[in-house]
């Protein structure tokens, strides 16, 4: 374990090349069904844009793989997003992803808004991604002139990560739990929906603990006007996490559906279990039914009943 908190120098220290990639094209792309405020179930578009690598250099990020390390030309963001809707099915949401902040102007050209929101016509919502430091300023004010130019209503997401200040400092994030809550504030006060990501088991909290600030952290995006929340659970392959050694605790589906139950079981916001290469964490035979029981929650957006089994690997280690 490292005796100081990393910085981005450490960070890009641990990291093997990227990916090469076509600026024109996205990544990646996808088509899911999640329920909607209402609960009614929502066919999505999920374009994964190719662009500048973020600025920020999270510990726990693997994101950058996928990313340019020049500005994509004008033009070449809203041709991603028509190539993509092209080859997906109809939706009625579209999530707009790009490793970043939509409102970086190294990421996405501010000039191409106009185009984007264009490309977005005919979506009932647009939902992008976004650091606190781009929902202020300069920055607050592009995300006011795109929240006007959509048809649809604007969601924006953050990653709080963790309300645990001490790790989420540790993180290399560069924010804080105020500077979440002031673009927050800022989002409800201009009528832009708040989505949050939040990460299980962040390097420096053993599995109890990761399962409480887990929970916390819903607590506090709620509070903070959330309409859903996303649970992660912490991920290793961007050889950051593996240089941390033993100040990462891999996730365990148990204590993923214990903090799943805890957010619904409150119901103030729509909470989602992140169940992208769910596979990687099992590790019992039940697995695989503890997975479609939270991909089962995930759609119901309620408690189901829990699967029962009774070996140790199954229990939450010190609650």
């Amino acid at each position: 374990m490292l005796s100081v908190a990393p910085d981005d120098r450490w960070v890009l220290a641990q990291r093997g090349p990227k990916t090469p990639l076509d600026p024109d094209r996205p990544y990646a792309m996808t088509w899911e069904e999640e329920p909607d405020v209402s609960g009614a179930p929502a066919a999505t578009a999920v374009v994964f844009l190719t662009n500048r690598e973020c600025p920020f250099r999270c510990v726990m990020c693997d994101l950058w793989v996928n990313t340019l390390d020049h500005v994509v030309r004008s033009g070449s963001i809203p041709a991603q997003i028509r190539r993509a809707l092209a080859a997906l099915p109809a939706a009625r949401h579209l999530k707009l992803y790009n490793a970043g902040s939509y409102f970086d102007p190294q990421a996405i050209p501010p000039e191409d808004d106009v185009e984007v929101a264009g490309a977005a016509a005919g979506f009932d919502r647009v939902i992008v991604e976004a650091h606190p430091a781009f929902l202020a300023g300069v920055h607050a004010e592009r995300c006011l002139r795109f929240r006007d130019a959509l048809q649809g209503r604007l969601e924006v997401a953050i990653g709080l990560e963790t309300a645990h200040a001490d790790v989420l400092a540790r993180l290399n994030k560069r924010m804080t739990l105020e500077s979440f809550r002031r673009a927050a504030g800022f989002l409800a006060a201009n009528d832009i929906d708040l989505r949050v990501f939040i990460l299980l088991n962040p390097p420096y909290l053993r599995e109890a603990e990761g399962v409480e600030w887990a929970c916390r952290s819903i607590d506090l995006a709620a509070d903070c006007g959330a309409t859903a929340c996303s649970i992660i659970p912490t991920r290793r392959g961007n050889s950051a996490i593996e240089a941390l050694g033993s100040a990462y605790q891999k996730p365990r589906l148990p204590a993923l559906e214990r903090v799943i139950d805890y957010g619904l079981s409150l119901g103030r916001c729509r909470v989602f279990a992140d169940v992208w290469d769910i596979d990687t964490f099992f590790d019992c035979e039940c697995s695989p039914r503890r997975a479609e029981r939270l991909r089962a929650m995930n759609r119901a957006q309620c408690r189901l009943p829990p699967v029962s089994c009774l070996s140790e690997s199954c229990f939450v280690v010190g609650s």
